[in-house]
């Protein structure tokens, strides 16, 4: 019986050792992380954030540091994951919307820039008018049709994410910011100010 105690007495000091040393890794990698993010190297703040989170995935901080470190990076889907992550985790915090609104918002628009690049490419690159170019201007119009579809699906989120923000936080200093995005997002929504390249 007193080997047992005994046994069990090292394994809760080992658990609760490892426990202190995960927080203190944490707690540098968040530091570092921080660093990083000031001096502007996202990507460096990124994978830092990352490997807090590998460490102890329950901090909903480092959640939506690394979706603000992945905004800036311009890697809107590693933001946009980072965030809904975070939501599970602490689903009162206003900020979490917020920057989901803005990483959803600025992910519609890359689709879109992608999408009329595309097209513009073609056209420019069009010598003859032939069938194959025919068939070519085809398929690009399509590409750009289902990049509007997914373009509006995330500018619909990203009026639903800033709107719950702005509920959250009625008094919000940047209030005015936010809801000239959600017109903005809505008028894209509802076709009126769609990309040419990518209207029905």
């Amino acid at each position: 019986m007193k080997k047992a105690l005994m046994i069990v007495s090292v394994l809760l000091v080992a658990v609760i050792s490892t426990a202190c040393i995960n927080n203190m890794a944490v707690q540098e990698l968040n530091n570092k992380a921080a660093e990083y993010m000031q001096k502007g190297d996202y990507e460096s703040a990124m994978n830092r954030l990352q490997a807090s989170l590998d460490l102890d995935s329950t901090m909903y901080e480092t959640y939506y540091n690394l979706g603000v470190a992945a905004i800036n990076a311009q890697k809107f889907d590693k933001a946009i994951d980072a965030l809904e992550g975070g939501i599970k985790i602490k689903p009162d915090f206003a900020d979490f919307y917020y920057s989901l609104g803005i990483a959803q918002s600025e992910k519609a628009n890359e689709i879109i820039d992608k999408a009329e690049e595309n097209l513009n490419e073609d056209a420019a690159t069009a010598e003859n008018v032939n069938e194959r170019n025919v068939v070519m201007e085809a398929e690009k119009r399509t590409e750009a049709s289902e990049a509007r579809k997914e373009a509006v699906e995330l500018k619909k989120a990203a009026v639903a994410n800033l709107t719950k923000y702005l509920e959250m936080k009625p008094d919000a200093t940047d209030k005015e910011t936010i809801e000239a995005l959600i017109e903005e997002s809505n008028a894209f929504i509802s076709g009126d100010n769609a990309p040419s390249a990518g209207q029905e």
